[in-house]
């Protein structure tokens, strides 16, 4: 399956919540917000207009299949660290999607001269814990029961993170930089 990789564009409102509606509720759980309520879409759409966030938008026959966002905190105490927000559908996993959004991050990270970054899931999210391990991404916390699904489930968050610059000349000799 071909996918087209391309910034996420204030347009692409409608696109992206239509994306959101199509994942499972265990995926979205390590996000702060419900990416599939209309204001939390708009609300991001915003922060990228701000410049807080660098969000990427895959795109394969029109529709969107998976994104990747990059959320910094300019004017906070961790200007070096970036968030990394990695969504795929369910029916484009394994095939290489989720590598090459998170290879056009780090990129992003590269650019904004970004020291580490951190990813939060849940950890029987096993397949994407397994993809950011294989680019260097390791275990730095467990939150136990911290996120409450709409049931009223508690599920447990897993941190990983990554030091850019331990890892910037190995990403720069596969291409990953912009």
């Amino acid at each position: 399956m071909s996918h087209i990789i391309r910034r996420f564009e204030a347009t692409d409102t409608q696109a992206m919540l239509a994306f959101t509606q199509t994942l499972p509720e265990h995926d979205l759980l390590f996000l702060s917000r419900d990416v599939q309520h209309p204001r939390v879409i708009d609300a991001w759409a915003a922060a990228i207009g701000d410049g807080s966030i660098d969000s990427l938008a895959a795109e394969d026959g029109g529709q969107i299949v998976g994104t990747a966002a990059l959320v910094r905190d300019p004017l906070g105490w961790s200007t070096h660290v970036g968030e990394v927000r990695l969504l795929v559908s369910p029916a484009r996993r394994g095939a290489g999607l989720g590598r090459d959004l998170l290879e056009a991050i780090f990129a992003i990270a590269h650019a904004h001269r970004l020291e580490k970054l951190v990813a939060q899931m849940t950890p029987d999210q096993t397949g994407s814990v397994a993809l950011f391990e294989s680019l260097g991404f390791r275990g730095e916390a467990l939150l136990r029961d911290h996120v409450r699904d709409r049931t009223g489930q508690l599920h447990d968050l897993v941190v990983l993170s990554l030091r850019l610059g331990a890892a910037a000349a190995r990403h720069e000799a596969f291409g990953w930089t912009e």
